[in-house]
C-alpha cells in the first residue's frame, strides 16, 4: 500500500550545534521508497549514514550560532505487509535463534525485562503459542496502563510504566518489549509515521521475533498495523531518536502527516484475525 508521509521541523541554534536527524523511511525488502525529498533552509550541507545494523537512516549536519532553519522531508513509500496464520507456531529455543537477535533479547536501558520476570510468567508463562502469548501480554497493557499524554519523560522506563500504569505509545512499546523479553521472546522498538493517527505524530510500537521473522504489535490499538511506514527499530528508544542534538540548539516547531497514495485501503488490527498476525519488515 502507498503512503504519503511529511515531516517538517525548525530549530534555533544558540551556540554552533550538530544535529543527527532519524526521520527517513527505512527501505527494506517490504518498503520501498518510491521517491523522497530531504532539505534544509538555508541550505546547509548533510551527510547521510547508515547504521551497521542498516536499521536506521540518519542524517547529520552542523548548524551555526545564532541561526534558525527549517528540514523538511516529504517521501512516497510503498509498504507490503503479510498477514500469516501462526496457529501452529511453536516457541524457538534460545539455543536455536539466530546470533542477530540474541541483542533483542537482553535488557536494555528503557527494556529492564530482568525485573519484570516474575510479572512476565506470572500472567502469560502458562501461555504455549508464542504469538497468543505475545497477543495476550499486548492487550493487557492496553487494559490495564491508560493512554495519558504528559504523564511520563524522556527518563520513563518499563518498569516505571507497571508502577504508573500511564503512559504513551513509546510507554507502551518500552513496556510490550520487556515483558517480551521476560518469557525469553526477542523484540524490538518499531518508530515511523502512522496512518490515521489523531493527532498526528511520530509512532511506536514493537516487533516480536516470533517463527523465525518479526510480528508487528501496537498495544495502544491507535492506528490500523497495516498504516505503519517503518523509520527505524533498535533495542529502545535509545537507538531510534528522531532527533539527537548536540549544542545549545532548541527545537521550535513540528508537523508530521502521512496520509494514503492509493485507494482501497482495508485497516487491519489484531482483534479481527484471530491466531492471523502481520509480518512487516
Amino acid at each position: 500500500m502507498k503512503f504519503d508521509v511529511r515531516t517538517e521541523m525548525e530549530y534555533s541554534a544558540q551556540s554552533p550545534g550538530t544535529l543527527i536527524l532519524n526521520i527517513h523511511a527505512l527501505r527494506t525488502p517490504r518498503q520501498t521508497v518510491i521517491s523522497e525529498i530531504f532539505a534544509i533552509e538555508p541550505y546547509t550541507k548533510v551527510e547521510e549514514l547508515v547504521s551497521p545494523n542498516r536499521e536506521n537512516r540518519l542524517m547529520r549536519f552542523e548548524i551555526q550560532d545564532g541561526t534558525s532553519i527549517k528540514v523538511t522531508y516529504k517521501a512516497t513509500v510503498d509498504n507490503f505487509c503479510e498477514i500469516k496464520d501462526y496457529n501452529q507456531l511453536e516457541e524457538i529455543p534460545v539455543a536455536k535463534m539466530d546470533p542477530a537477535v540474541m541483542p533483542y533479547l537482553y535488557p536494555s536501558r528503557y527494556c529492564q525485562s530482568d525485573k519484570l520476570y516474575r510479572l512476565a510468567n506470572h500472567l502469560f508463562g502458562h501461555i504455549i503459542n508464542p504469538f497468543e502469548k505475545v497477543s495476550a501480554l499486548t492487550d493487557w497493557i492496553h487494559q490495564n496502563v491508560q493512554y495519558l499524554s504528559g504523564t511520563t519523560n524522556s527518563q520513563t522506563s518499563a518498569y516505571d510504566t507497571v508502577t504508573e500504569q500511564a503512559g504513551v505509545c513509546r510507554d507502551f512499546a518500552h513496556l510490550g518489549i520487556a515483558l517480551c523479553r521476560a518469557l525469553t521472546i526477542p523484540a524490538r522498538y518499531f518508530t515511523g509515521y502512522a496512518y490515521q493517527l489523531k493527532p498526528a505524530d511520530f509512532h511506536a510500537c514493537f516487533e516480536a521475533y516470533i517463527g523465525e521473522e518479526w510480528v508487528l504489535f501496537d498495544a495502544t490499538k491507535l492506528v490500523p498495523l497495516n498504516g505503519l511506514i517503518k523509520i527505524a527499530s533498535g533495542r529502545d528508544a535509545a537507538d531510534t531518536a528522531i532527533a539527537n542534538i548536540f549544542g545549545n540548539v532548541m527545537f521550535t516547531s513540528m508537523l508530521v502527516s502521512c496520509e494514503l497514495a492509493e485507494e482501497n485501503f482495508e485497516p487491519f488490527y489484531y482483534e479481527q484475525s484471530g491466531i492471523k498476525g502481520l509480518s512487516y519488515l
